[in-house]
């Protein structure tokens, strides 16, 4: 098992990407804590896993708060007794707006549980993992949206900043031997896309003739595969780096 004993935090754990993360970490013989704001999804999620190897505990959470970033943490600590890896895969979309049409609502929104979100949670492991002293690894679930921008542009500077804060991260704390990578999918099938609401019809239009040249969607189970050998061992090498998963989208 290549994550036995590990203990593992994964934010958006009740469905999607963040879903077949815990499913195969827990697999891997990995100690999660899953964390979402639907609890009834979180606990049909534990069950299901309740004879595999590893471990699960779940925690309803919202992580727009800062409360909840460092509650979900510390849940991991007192449970497995250390951190090991944080997952940040928590996120919305915006609603395909362009720069001219994008609202103050919709960024505070995308931006609180996007970027706020995410630096909350990273500031807070990065401060165990200082205090424990052996290392430490953050993966985070950014977009090609923030490399190739084909989105809204509220989502596509959010996941900018997360791949701006990944790199940040893995040189500023590499003395610690404190790891900071992320991934960055391209079209997956979840459910990300209830999250936009009404699109913006003259932003939505642009998107789609880009995406009209997008190879065919990708599953989350093929995200939780980039996820697993980035919290293995296997990657101890890697930091600073984003792994893209968008069956070669973007190479064109």
């Amino acid at each position: 098992m290549r994550l036995e004993g590990k203990s593992i935090v994964v934010t958006g754990a009740s469905s999607g990407m963040g879903k077949a993360i815990v499913e195969r970490f827990v697999k891997e013989g990995a100690y999660v804590v899953a964390v979402a704001r639907r609890y009834q999804r979180l606990e049909a999620l534990k069950e299901s896993l309740k004879e595999e190897p590893g471990k699960i505990v779940i925690f309803q959470g919202d992580v727009s708060k800062r409360e909840d970033n460092e509650k979900m943490i510390d849940l991991a600590v007192s449970e497995f007794g250390k951190l090991d890896v944080l997952v940040n895969n928590a996120g919305i979309m915006d609603d395909m707006s362009g720069i001219k049409d994008a609202t103050d609502e919709k960024y505070e929104q995308v931006m609180k549980v996007n970027v706020y979100g995410p630096m909350c949670a990273m500031r807070k492991a990065v401060s165990v993992f200082k205090e424990q002293g052996n290392g430490g690894n953050i993966i985070n679930v950014a977009s090609v949206g923030g490399m190739r921008s084909v989105a809204g542009v509220i989502y596509c500077a959010s996941k900018a900043a997360v791949l701006s804060m990944t790199k940040n991260t893995a040189f500023m704390y590499s003395p610690d031997k404190i790891r900071c990578n992320a991934i960055a999918p391209g079209g997956i099938q979840t459910e990300i896309s209830h999250s936009m609401g009404m699109p913006n019809m003259e932003g939505y239009g642009r998107v789609q003739k880009v995406l009209a040249a997008a190879p065919e969607l990708g599953m989350p189970e093929d995200i939780a595969n980039a996820a697993l050998f980035l919290a293995s061992d296997e990657s101890s090498y890697v930091s600073g780096d984003t792994l893209i998963v968008d069956g070669g989208w973007i190479a064109g």
